[in-house]
């Protein structure tokens, strides 16, 4: 999956766009909740190095979250591997160009869901 097909799925699915928080930082994009503006996803581009592969290639990656219990049912096969600079019992990192459409859309959704404001009931 694209960074672009990501943005994509992310707007027809959530209704939300890439917002770009860091002062002089117009790579690094994060998705929000329209509500709470809480962060369900953030986009950054990273170096195949950070997650030890042998490259110095740049490459897009989104960071998750996800249940404890689900995070170790996926691997470095599956494009996911431990977040970067979050943590990492809760988050995850995806490799965009290494995850397919479906494991990319799923976790997302997952995140999604695990991230929005909790209705309180009276």
């Amino acid at each position: 999956m694209t960074e672009r097909e990501f943005f994509d799925f992310c707007t027809q699915e959530f209704g939300t766009m890439p917002d770009y928080p860091f002062e002089g930082d117009f790579e690094t994009a994060v998705l929000r909740h329209k509500d709470s503006r809480k962060w369900y996803a953030i986009v950054m581009h990273l170096s195949r190095r950070k997650f030890g592969q042998n490259s110095d290639g740049q490459i897009a990656v989104v960071n998750l979250k996800l249940p404890p219990v689900m995070a170790g049912s996926f691997g470095p096969g599956d494009g996911v591997y431990p977040a970067y600079h979050m943590n990492k019992l809760h988050w995850v990192s995806l490799i965009l160009p290494d995850a397919s459409v479906q494991t990319a859309e799923f976790l997302t959704r997952v995140s999604f869901e695990l991230t929005q404001s909790k209705k309180r009931v009276r």
